[in-house]
């Protein structure tokens, strides 16, 4: 079966940075797009970053452009997320999710997305 195990998480100040992993296991990973959302208590779920199946499109929120950054090494079966100058607001539980094989990566609602990982907490202390 999928499984997507994130890691990376933790706790920094306001203006750092962390890189967030996402290890897949049971598909082929190239041929399937991927993402991560993240989720603050008391709010939905929304993607922050997701990627094509290659690489080479990738697509951000608003409140993250510019200082997110999300890449693959589909030699790894691994997707990343390096987030920098990190604001309070950014703290949330992370998410890794894969859309379905062959599907365009281009899906904002989570709905779209039927294997998810288990998460990993990111604080952002001021």
């Amino acid at each position: 079966q999928v499984q997507l195990v994130e890691s990376g998480g933790g706790l920094v100040q306001a203006g750092g940075s962390l890189r967030l992993s996402c290890a897949a296991s049971g598909l082929t990973f190239s041929d399937y797009p991927m993402a991560w959302f993240r989720q603050a208590p008391g709010k939905e779920r929304e993607r922050v970053a997701a990627i094509s199946r290659s690489g080479g499109n990738t697509y951000y929120a608003d409140s993250v452009k510019g200082r997110f950054a999300i890449s693959r090494d589909n030699a790894k079966n691994t997707v990343f997320l390096q987030m920098n100058s990190l604001k309070p607001e950014d703290t949330a539980v992370y998410f890794c999710a894969s859309r379905g094989r062959f599907l365009r990566p281009d899906v904002p609602d989570s709905s779209g997305y039927p294997y998810w990982g288990q998460g990993t907490q990111v604080t952002v202390s001021s």
